[in-house]
């Protein structure tokens, strides 16, 4: 679902520098000069004053972010709407592609809050100037679903989705290495014991907000429509913001380092260090460009899967919920059980866990590539019994329309009624069903014919992508956990923000490619050429292909680790 992951070593990345920063700036008194903030910790044994406003601000922020991206697919092919009030709806490639660019720029913006922040700005001020934009993000959003004379009067729903996504991506993104970074730079050496219990708080508070999000927004989608499921989430980052504005004067601010940031981050030191790991995220790049389909395409094939579990039927975007569960299960699991029996049988090195974890991820996209070959070969036999229904006119057409929206397939229930080409299938024009309206029937599953007879089609259990999202989590904890640690150890520490921000590009491009994927797979009609389980297979292949060559570099690479105690030069 998210990656929730990379707030550990954030936080433990400040903890080496902030003493040295502090007396880097000459500063005589642990409050900077008419501005009444603090800019060093306080030397007292307990909790810092401002971790509450931390910990209830990102449980809120993460609500909002998961919130809207949970069902970011969806809208874009069932809700989304012309000015004109007719459908504008995307395919499933195009849609596809839109999202991954929107977590590509997400997760390429942290490069820049994380300079500002340590360059220019302190920590607090640029979270807070973002969240702001942030907020603008979800209202425009929300827009989209203004009553139709005022949309008409505004920008399309396209136009406002992508100004919101825009605005969103650079709030999230820019503020994602100063968050978690600022809960470092609350402690001091007297109370850094506190750090892990904060950070169960901290990373507590994250799978909250995500969990429920994902859970509730999905329903406000279908239920109350797009601008309640964008604005509750806009509603959650106002107040995120509020409340982290409230804890301003409880708060260590510490000073930016200003010019010379630039010169002791790409020093020769730190190129060398640069140099060192860009292999490797070029490789978990890929990593990336499989995990986040569970927001793309995942969502698009639980739709044609029976997904009723525990006695419930489950919303397509839904199922992501188990993400942000199974992370809370696993963490304790591997670090209490499996890593410490692994390590009496081998060495468990961190690039030995990042390659175990590229080989669970291949694990996973094969359980769905299975489970998409079941569906294609459902799709064919209840095509070859509708198609010969519908030839002979043999299908209710309102009450097939009306069983596709009640079942909230509204794209699908529009191609029905047009039959692609955008004229009534009313029975006027003397028009037989064409191919479009059987392939509707046949992705919705269902087909009423005139004697009132329900045709269903039997769709495989999501329980297959229940296994592919167990899988899938434990390469997260081996991959994305790993790496941000060795990240941390392996960057001198000067530059361990810049170096939290380079790994997070390689979410940005694994995103990136998977966008650029779907780009150039689309026929004219904006159909993808990969399609069914190919389109699963073929990232399958790329990921064994990063597997491989993810050997020399384990191979090859010298670790030098860089310690919490060592100072800056």
């Amino acid at each position: 679902m998210c990656h929730i992951l990379e707030e550990k070593s954030a936080v433990l990345a400040t903890l080496p520098t902030c003493p040295a920063w502090a007396q880097e700036t000459d500063m005589t008194s642990s409050t900077a000069a008419g501005t009444g903030f603090a800019t060093q910790p306080s030397t007292t044994t307990g909790m810092p004053p401002g971790i509450p406003y931390i910990v209830g601000n990102e449980a809120a922020e993460r609500f909002s972010f998961y919130g809207m991206k949970t069902i970011l697919v969806v809208f874009m092919t069932q809700f989304l709407h012309s000015t004109a009030g007719g459908p504008d709806f995307m395919t499933e490639p195009e849609s596809r592609e839109w999202m991954h660019l929107f977590v590509a720029s997400a997760y390429f913006f942290p490069i820049i809050g994380g300079i500002v922040a340590d360059a220019f700005l302190v920590k607090y001020l640029t979270i807070l100037l973002l969240s702001i934009v942030y907020c603008l993000g979800h209202l425009c959003l929300a827009l989209m679903d203004l009553p139709q004379p005022l949309l008409e009067a505004t920008l399309e729903p396209r136009g406002w989705l992508l100004a919101g996504l825009a605005l969103v991506a650079i709030g999230s993104g820019g503020i994602k290495p100063c968050v978690s970074a600022h809960v470092g730079d609350q402690f001091g050496h007297s109370n850094r014991h506190l750090l892990e219990r904060v950070f169960g708080w901290f990373y507590f508070a994250i799978n909250f907000g995500s969990f429920f999000s994902t859970l509730l927004t999905p329903w406000l989608l279908k239920k109350c429509g797009a601008g309640w499921a964008f604005g509750v989430p806009g509603i959650l980052m106002a107040l995120a913001t509020l409340v982290f504005w409230l804890g301003r004067h409880s708060f260590i601010h510490v000073p930016p380092r200003g010019p010379r940031y630039f010169a002791e981050t790409f020093g020769p030191e730190g190129r060398a260090a640069i140099f060192k790991l860009v292999p490797l995220y070029l490789l978990v790049a890929v990593f990336w460009s499989l995990y986040d389909q569970s927001g793309g395409a995942w969502v698009q094939q639980a739709q044609q899967m029976d997904r009723r579990f525990l006695g419930v039927e489950w919303l397509e975007s839904q199922i992501q919920a188990i993400n942000p569960l199974l992370v809370l299960v696993f963490i304790p699991l591997f670090s209490l059980v499996i890593y410490p029996s692994l390590a009496r049988l081998i060495t468990l090195t961190p690039l030995r866990k990042i390659f175990t974890g590229f080989l669970l991820t291949i694990l996973a996209f094969a359980i769905t590539a299975h489970a998409q070959r079941l569906i294609d070969t459902e799709a064919e036999r209840f095509r070859s019994s509708v198609a010969p229904i519908a030839a002979g006119d043999g299908v209710d057409r309102a009450a097939t329309e009306a069983a596709m929206r009640e079942s909230g397939l509204y794209a699908l229930a529009d191609t029905f009624k047009n039959d692609g080409t955008g004229r009534a299938a009313d029975g006027s024009g003397g028009r037989e069903p064409g191919d479009a309206r059987v392939e509707a029937m046949v992705s919705a599953g269902l087909a009423i014919t005139g004697d009132g007879t329900r045709l269903s089609a039997r769709w495989p259990s999501v329980g297959w992508q229940l296994l592919a999202y167990v899988v899938i989590t434990a390469a997260e904890i081996l991959v994305s956990i790993t790496c941000l640690e060795f990240s941390y150890t392996q960057a001198p520490p000067q530059m361990k923000s810049f170096i939290m921000s380079l790994y997070l590009l390689s979410v940005s491009l694994g995103n990136l490619f998977t966008a650029l994927v779907n780009t150039v797979t689309q026929d004219a009609a904006g159909h993808s050429l990969l399609s069914g389980a190919a389109y699963y297979w073929f990232f399958c292949g790329c990921m064994a292909a990063a597997t491989v060559l993810l050997l020399p570099v384990m191979w090859t690479y010298r670790t030098r680790e860089y310690l919490q105690d060592e100072q800056l030069p």
